[in-house]
């Protein structure tokens, strides 16, 4: 369907489609974007929710756990406050799960950059949330709880 009218996709605009992926992998090639510009792309791209509450990592267990003899794929656990609100997140080889306190219901968004395409996870009326794909790279959560919006640090999975 084409976005901007309704109308099926024709012949015309397959055809400019497939060009402009062509053209896209060509210049990835030629002409790569530098991993600078990239960083400051993401930076730019965190900003657009200047009105969102930044959630401070107040723990990692990458770092703050003691290490357990004889565990050896442990689950990274992490956890969030801004104000009076708290996220725990669990980060699994099987995706996310979480709870957002106090309970509250949420809309949970797993950013990975400008590009990310995961649907938004909905945590329960006991702020209760999971998803079954795990983050790849570097990721952020941006959360949508009654009328604000916090958005966490960006972490590496």
């Amino acid at each position: 369907m084409n976005a901007d009218d309704g109308r099926p996709e024709g012949p015309e605009e397959f055809a400019d489609g497939l060009l402009e992926e062509e053209l896209r992998q060509a210049a990835a090639v030629l002409d790569p974007v530098p991993a600078e510009l990239v960083q400051a792309a993401l930076d730019a791209f965190a900003l657009h929710d200047l009105d969102a509450r930044l959630a401070e990592l107040t723990f990692d267990s990458l770092v703050d756990a003691l290490p357990v003899r004889g565990a050896t794929a442990a689950p990274r656990m992490l956890t969030f406050r801004a104000g009076g609100t708290t996220v725990d997140v669990e980060v699994t080889e099987d995706g996310l799960i979480g709870q957002v306190l106090p309970p509250q219901p949420a809309r949970i968004e797993v950013l990975g950059g400008p590009q990310s395409t995961d649907a938004p996870l909905t945590a329960d009326a006991l702020g209760r949330f999971a998803g079954d794909v795990p983050p790849a790279g570097p990721f952020a959560l941006r959360l949508h709880t009654g009328g604000q919006v916090i958005v966490t640090e960006w972490l590496r999975a």
